[in-house]
Protein backbone atom coordinates (compact mmCIF):
# COMPACT_ATOMS: atom_id res chain seq x y z
CA UNK A 1 0.00 0.00 0.00
CA UNK A 2 1.29 3.42 -1.08
CA UNK A 3 2.11 6.47 1.72
CA UNK A 4 -0.82 8.23 1.06
CA UNK A 5 -3.42 5.37 2.04
CA UNK A 6 -1.46 4.26 4.90
CA UNK A 7 -1.48 8.59 6.31
CA UNK A 8 -5.40 8.34 5.48
CA UNK A 9 -6.04 5.02 7.61
CA UNK A 10 -3.52 6.86 10.02
CA UNK A 11 -5.79 10.22 10.01
CA UNK A 12 -9.19 7.96 10.08
CA UNK A 13 -7.73 6.04 13.36
CA UNK A 14 -6.53 9.31 15.09
CA UNK A 15 -9.92 11.17 14.53
CA UNK A 16 -12.37 8.17 15.16
CA UNK A 17 -10.37 5.47 17.11
CA UNK A 18 -8.48 7.62 20.15
CA UNK A 19 -12.07 6.85 22.42
CA UNK A 20 -12.84 4.59 24.82
CA UNK A 21 -15.66 2.08 24.35
CA UNK A 22 -17.78 1.98 27.32
CA UNK A 23 -16.87 -1.23 29.30
CA UNK A 24 -19.84 -1.40 31.01
CA UNK A 25 -20.68 -2.82 34.30
CA UNK A 26 -20.16 -0.72 37.14
CA UNK A 27 -17.05 1.21 35.07
CA UNK A 28 -17.18 4.57 34.21
CA UNK A 29 -15.59 7.01 31.68
CA UNK A 30 -14.18 10.39 32.82
CA UNK A 31 -12.99 13.23 31.50
CA UNK A 32 -9.76 15.09 32.85
CA UNK A 33 -8.98 17.89 30.49
CA UNK A 34 -7.85 16.25 27.24
CA UNK A 35 -7.77 12.64 28.55
CA UNK A 36 -10.05 10.48 28.49
CA UNK A 37 -10.32 7.92 31.82
CA UNK A 38 -11.64 4.24 33.09
CA UNK A 39 -12.85 4.02 36.49
CA UNK A 40 -13.90 0.67 38.45
CA UNK A 41 -12.44 -1.66 35.43
CA UNK A 42 -9.97 -4.79 35.99
CA UNK A 43 -7.15 -1.57 35.98
CA UNK A 44 -7.62 1.92 35.03
CA UNK A 45 -6.99 3.50 31.52
CA UNK A 46 -6.19 6.78 30.14
CA UNK A 47 -6.21 7.79 26.84
CA UNK A 48 -5.48 11.14 24.99
CA UNK A 49 -5.98 13.07 21.12
CA UNK A 50 -2.72 12.45 19.16
CA UNK A 51 -1.28 15.67 20.50
CA UNK A 52 -2.32 16.42 24.26
CA UNK A 53 -1.96 20.07 24.05
CA UNK A 54 0.51 20.58 26.96
CA UNK A 55 4.05 20.66 27.53
CA UNK A 56 7.00 20.54 30.11
CA UNK A 57 5.72 21.45 33.52
CA UNK A 58 1.70 21.20 32.50
CA UNK A 59 2.15 17.84 31.02
CA UNK A 60 4.06 16.87 34.34
CA UNK A 61 0.92 17.89 36.58
CA UNK A 62 -1.44 15.70 34.08
CA UNK A 63 0.63 12.52 34.24
CA UNK A 64 0.75 12.83 38.21
CA UNK A 65 -3.00 14.19 38.68
CA UNK A 66 -3.46 10.43 36.84
CA UNK A 67 -0.92 8.63 38.43
CA UNK A 68 -2.42 10.18 41.88
CA UNK A 69 -5.98 9.40 41.11
CA UNK A 70 -5.71 5.82 40.76
CA UNK A 71 -2.80 5.57 43.47
CA UNK A 72 -5.87 7.10 46.22
CA UNK A 73 -8.08 3.70 44.76
CA UNK A 74 -5.37 1.39 45.18
CA UNK A 75 -5.33 0.77 41.98
CA UNK A 76 -3.12 0.18 38.67
CA UNK A 77 -3.05 2.33 35.37
CA UNK A 78 -2.65 1.71 31.85
CA UNK A 79 -1.55 4.94 29.86
CA UNK A 80 -2.21 4.03 26.83
CA UNK A 81 0.45 6.03 24.14
CA UNK A 82 0.96 5.42 20.11
CA UNK A 83 4.23 6.34 18.61
CA UNK A 84 3.31 9.43 16.29
CA UNK A 85 1.63 11.06 19.88
CA UNK A 86 2.93 14.77 20.47
CA UNK A 87 4.23 15.98 22.49
CA UNK A 88 7.14 13.38 21.52
CA UNK A 89 8.49 13.44 25.17
CA UNK A 90 4.99 11.76 26.74
CA UNK A 91 6.71 8.23 26.95
CA UNK A 92 9.86 9.90 28.99
CA UNK A 93 7.65 11.41 31.28
CA UNK A 94 5.47 9.22 31.86
CA UNK A 95 8.66 6.90 32.36
CA UNK A 96 9.85 9.69 35.04
CA UNK A 97 6.56 9.80 36.71
CA UNK A 98 7.02 6.25 37.96
CA UNK A 99 5.04 4.17 34.39
CA UNK A 100 6.74 1.43 32.93
CA UNK A 101 6.32 0.13 29.23
CA UNK A 102 5.01 -2.89 28.74
CA UNK A 103 5.24 -4.76 24.92
CA UNK A 104 4.37 -2.74 22.37
CA UNK A 105 1.74 -3.56 19.95
CA UNK A 106 1.31 -2.89 16.31
CA UNK A 107 -2.03 -1.30 15.55
CA UNK A 108 -3.51 -2.76 11.67
CA UNK A 109 -5.88 -1.78 9.75
CA UNK A 110 -7.69 -3.40 6.74
CA UNK A 111 -10.79 -3.28 4.96
CA UNK A 112 -13.71 -5.60 5.99
CA UNK A 113 -14.87 -6.57 2.39
CA UNK A 114 -11.15 -7.16 1.55
CA UNK A 115 -10.87 -10.01 4.78
CA UNK A 116 -13.70 -10.98 5.02
CA UNK A 117 -14.33 -14.74 4.05
CA UNK A 118 -16.12 -18.22 5.46
CA UNK A 119 -14.35 -19.59 8.16
CA UNK A 120 -12.16 -22.66 7.10
CA UNK A 121 -11.40 -24.97 10.12
CA UNK A 122 -9.54 -27.71 11.27
CA UNK A 123 -11.65 -31.34 10.95
CA UNK A 124 -13.23 -31.13 14.73
CA UNK A 125 -12.91 -27.86 15.65
CA UNK A 126 -16.39 -25.45 15.22
CA UNK A 127 -17.06 -21.67 15.45
CA UNK A 128 -19.83 -20.24 17.41
CA UNK A 129 -20.76 -17.26 18.88
CA UNK A 130 -21.25 -16.89 22.93
CA UNK A 131 -22.92 -15.11 25.35
CA UNK A 132 -23.65 -16.86 28.70
CA UNK A 133 -21.56 -16.80 31.81
CA UNK A 134 -20.15 -20.14 31.54
CA UNK A 135 -18.81 -19.50 28.68
CA UNK A 136 -17.03 -16.77 29.41
CA UNK A 137 -15.94 -17.79 32.57
CA UNK A 138 -14.26 -20.34 29.83
CA UNK A 139 -12.91 -18.51 27.93
CA UNK A 140 -11.38 -16.43 30.54
CA UNK A 141 -9.62 -19.64 31.60
CA UNK A 142 -7.67 -20.59 28.05
CA UNK A 143 -6.69 -16.62 28.14
CA UNK A 144 -5.26 -17.38 31.61
CA UNK A 145 -2.92 -20.17 30.51
CA UNK A 146 -1.78 -19.11 27.09
CA UNK A 147 -0.59 -15.58 28.60
CA UNK A 148 0.77 -17.58 32.22
CA UNK A 149 -0.99 -14.56 34.31
CA UNK A 150 -5.09 -14.74 36.07
CA UNK A 151 -7.07 -13.60 33.58
CA UNK A 152 -10.17 -14.43 35.11
CA UNK A 153 -11.39 -10.76 35.34
CA UNK A 154 -12.29 -10.83 31.52
CA UNK A 155 -15.36 -13.01 31.94
CA UNK A 156 -16.77 -10.03 33.97
CA UNK A 157 -15.66 -7.41 31.24
CA UNK A 158 -17.11 -9.28 28.66
CA UNK A 159 -20.32 -10.07 30.29
CA UNK A 160 -20.55 -6.18 31.04
CA UNK A 161 -20.11 -5.21 27.26
CA UNK A 162 -22.63 -7.78 26.55
CA UNK A 163 -25.00 -6.34 28.85
CA UNK A 164 -24.27 -2.80 28.09
CA UNK A 165 -23.99 -3.03 24.14
CA UNK A 166 -24.97 -6.85 23.15
CA UNK A 167 -25.74 -5.77 19.59
CA UNK A 168 -22.54 -4.40 19.30
CA UNK A 169 -20.31 -6.50 20.72
CA UNK A 170 -19.90 -10.64 19.04
CA UNK A 171 -17.87 -13.39 21.45
CA UNK A 172 -17.06 -16.18 19.51
CA UNK A 173 -14.96 -19.29 21.08
CA UNK A 174 -13.24 -22.33 18.11
CA UNK A 175 -13.73 -25.37 20.13
CA UNK A 176 -12.54 -28.85 20.08
CA UNK A 177 -15.46 -31.05 21.56
CA UNK A 178 -15.69 -29.69 24.96
CA UNK A 179 -12.84 -27.44 24.87
CA UNK A 180 -12.29 -23.66 24.07
CA UNK A 181 -8.98 -23.74 22.07
CA UNK A 182 -9.15 -20.07 20.80
CA UNK A 183 -11.83 -16.98 21.48
CA UNK A 184 -11.88 -13.55 20.14
CA UNK A 185 -14.36 -10.93 20.05
CA UNK A 186 -15.65 -8.33 17.59
CA UNK A 187 -16.77 -4.84 19.03
CA UNK A 188 -18.49 -2.28 17.07
CA UNK A 189 -19.25 1.42 18.19
CA UNK A 190 -22.01 3.35 17.14
CA UNK A 191 -20.73 5.84 14.39
CA UNK A 192 -17.48 5.11 13.96
CA UNK A 193 -16.21 3.32 10.93
CA UNK A 194 -14.41 0.62 12.13
CA UNK A 195 -15.10 -3.03 14.28
CA UNK A 196 -12.06 -3.54 17.20
CA UNK A 197 -10.72 -7.21 16.68
CA UNK A 198 -9.97 -7.84 20.14
CA UNK A 199 -8.98 -10.88 21.94
CA UNK A 200 -8.12 -13.87 19.49
CA UNK A 201 -5.75 -16.26 21.35
CA UNK A 202 -5.37 -19.80 20.54
CA UNK A 203 -3.83 -22.59 22.85
CA UNK A 204 -0.62 -23.15 22.11
CA UNK A 205 -0.89 -27.12 20.70
CA UNK A 206 -3.50 -25.69 18.08
CA UNK A 207 -1.68 -22.81 16.86
CA UNK A 208 -0.78 -23.08 12.93
CA UNK A 209 -3.57 -24.57 11.95
CA UNK A 210 -5.84 -21.86 10.63
CA UNK A 211 -7.75 -21.03 13.78
CA UNK A 212 -6.74 -17.66 13.95
CA UNK A 213 -6.91 -16.73 10.75
CA UNK A 214 -10.16 -18.06 10.41
CA UNK A 215 -11.76 -15.91 13.60
CA UNK A 216 -10.23 -12.65 11.91
CA UNK A 217 -12.14 -13.88 8.44
CA UNK A 218 -15.09 -14.32 10.14
CA UNK A 219 -15.08 -11.37 12.21
CA UNK A 220 -14.48 -9.30 8.96
CA UNK A 221 -17.29 -11.00 7.13
CA UNK A 222 -19.86 -9.69 9.90
CA UNK A 223 -18.65 -6.20 9.72
CA UNK A 224 -18.83 -6.19 6.30
CA UNK A 225 -22.37 -7.76 6.46
CA UNK A 226 -23.02 -4.35 9.09
CA UNK A 227 -21.68 -2.03 6.36
CA UNK A 228 -18.60 -1.30 8.61
CA UNK A 229 -15.64 -0.43 6.31
CA UNK A 230 -12.50 -1.12 8.35
CA UNK A 231 -11.37 -3.60 11.32
CA UNK A 232 -8.11 -3.07 13.33
CA UNK A 233 -6.67 -4.64 15.24
CA UNK A 234 -3.48 -4.34 18.36
CA UNK A 235 -1.18 -7.16 17.09
CA UNK A 236 1.25 -8.52 19.36
CA UNK A 237 4.56 -9.49 17.60
CA UNK A 238 3.37 -13.11 17.36
CA UNK A 239 -0.09 -11.75 15.39
CA UNK A 240 1.11 -9.19 13.66
CA UNK A 241 2.58 -11.05 10.66
CA UNK A 242 -0.11 -13.19 10.30
CA UNK A 243 -2.90 -10.02 10.14
CA UNK A 244 -0.22 -8.46 7.30
CA UNK A 245 -0.19 -11.19 5.23
CA UNK A 246 -3.72 -11.50 5.45
CA UNK A 247 -4.14 -8.24 4.20
CA UNK A 248 -3.97 -5.60 7.34
CA UNK A 249 -1.89 -2.29 6.93
CA UNK A 250 0.71 -1.25 9.72
CA UNK A 251 0.16 2.23 10.10
CA UNK A 252 1.32 2.85 13.73
CA UNK A 253 2.57 0.95 17.20
CA UNK A 254 1.11 1.39 20.82
CA UNK A 255 2.44 0.85 24.04
CA UNK A 256 0.99 0.65 27.60
CA UNK A 257 2.57 2.72 29.99
CA UNK A 258 1.59 1.37 33.32
CA UNK A 259 1.57 2.62 37.12
CA UNK A 260 1.23 -0.06 39.79
CA UNK A 261 0.71 1.16 43.35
Amino acid sequence: MKDTPINELRTAYDAQLRGVTPPGGSARIEKDGPLTRVVGWHRGFVTGPRDLGVRGAELDTLIARQRDFYAARGEAVEWKTRAHDLPADLTDRLTAAGFFAEDSETVLIGRSADLAADPVLPDGVTLRRVTARSDLQRIAAMESTVWGEDRSWLADDLAARIDNAPENTIVLVAEARTEVVCAAWLVFKDGIDFGALWGGSTLKEWRGQGIYRAMVAHRAQLAAARGVRHVYVDASADSAPILTRLGLHAVTTTTPYVWSP
